[in-house]
């Protein structure tokens, strides 16, 4: 069920880690949303690695927000570079 939550939270926060960084993304809304459930991912093992969160625990918001904003500019400098 875990699992199911964080796919939720991803696809929304991918919209809005979107459009809170600023400048041009590369993909489209698809890209955005994977980039949103990887980030929210991320913000949960990192949250579980730093003892914020135990194992089955939902990740907070803002921390999925932050994890996928993180995962977008790690995603723009990798695809910017290919250009």
């Amino acid at each position: 069920m875990t699992f199911l939550w964080t796919l939720l939270i991803g696809l929304i926060v991918g919209v809005i880690a979107k459009a809170v960084t600023p400048g041009k993304d590369p993909g489209g809304c698809l890209v955005t949303i994977i980039l949103g459930i990887v980030g929210a991912s991320v913000a949960g093992y990192l949250g579980r690695a730093a003892g914020w969160y135990t194992e089955g625990q939902p990740v907070g918001f803002l921390a999925s927000v932050l994890g996928a904003v993180l995962v977008l500019l790690i995603y723009r400098m990798i695809t910017g570079r290919r250009s």
